[in-house]
């Protein structure tokens, strides 16, 4: 299964973790990456810890939880590429539904860019059934 097929028949919760340049982690609740047909990935972020983090550290790491009995998911292990501050393009790959007033009084987006430099399963070291593309 290709990670693009992967997230969108899969529910479940996501984590980003990031760090800044001195190495002080933070984890950050996120909902499942936009997976591009090149191998890239993107979220949409507001200016926060989270996005700062990436500012001086390009590296991330994107846990991702199956919402099913067990430990099932992935482990994605990601090197920032880009971003972007189009906010029509940010408009139509946002998939919360906010009201204009209530989407500006929280912030800024972003749209961060990702290449991944491996993945793994949940659990383990082993190879993940989850590939690019």
């Amino acid at each position: 299964m290709t990670l693009k097929e992967y997230f969108h028949n899969t529910n479940g919760i996501g984590i980003l973790s990031t760090a800044d340049s001195d190495g002080k982690v933070d984890a950050a609740i996120y909902s499942t990456p936009h997976v591009f047909d090149d191998g890239t990935l993107a979220f949409i972020m507001r200016e926060r810890l989270t996005h700062l983090n990436l500012r001086s550290n390009p590296y991330a790491s994107f846990l991702f939880i199956e919402n099913v009995s067990g430990y099932n998911g992935v482990r994605l292990f990601l090197k920032k590429l880009k971003e972007e501050t189009d906010s029509t393009l940010i408009s139509k790959m946002t998939r919360r539904n906010l009201t204009p007033d209530e989407d500006k009084q929280k912030g800024s987006k972003y749209l961060v860019y990702f290449t991944i430099e491996k993945i793994l399963p949940l659990i383990g070291s082993g190879k993940s059934n989850i590939v690019l593309s």
